[in-house]
């Protein structure tokens, strides 16, 4: 088991940056897959970025890529999410997620792989 709380989401112009973080308890994060997911007013939840076990290997939604960047620091306890170029259009809700288990063919894109997850912050981008 694991306990997953994000932080540093607010409001920022557009263009500017934010770094959110989620502080990890109750597991050894190295065991853990660990992913970001958002969700926008009026939209379903979406796939933002995940990273492996091991740090080595990343992957990110088309509409992030080259503007966000994910990484985890086991030895923190932490995950991070670094966002910039920001647009009004990544106004959301963003959560960490995890799981545990490698399972072959898993997606790791997918909301409905993770088993666990924090409470959400808000990121606010205004035009």
């Amino acid at each position: 088991q694991v306990q997953l709380v994000e932080s540093g989401g607010g409001m920022v112009q557009a263009g500017g940056s934010l770094r959110l973080s989620c502080a990890a308890s109750g597991g050894t994060l190295s065991s853990y897959r660990l992913g970001w997911f958002r969700q926008a007013p009026g939209k379903e939840r979406e796939f933002v970025a995940t990273v492996s076990r091991s740090g080595a290997n990343t992957d990110y939604a088309d509409s992030v890529k080259g503007r966000f960047t994910i990484s985890r620091d086991d030895a923190k306890k932490t995950v991070y999410l670094q966002m910039n170029s920001l647009k009004p259009d990544d106004t959301a809700v963003y959560y960490c997620a995890a799981y545990k288990l490698p399972v072959p063919g898993q997606n790791i894109r997918s909301s409905s792989s993770y088993d666990y997850w924090g409470q959400g912050t808000h990121v606010t981008v205004s035009a």
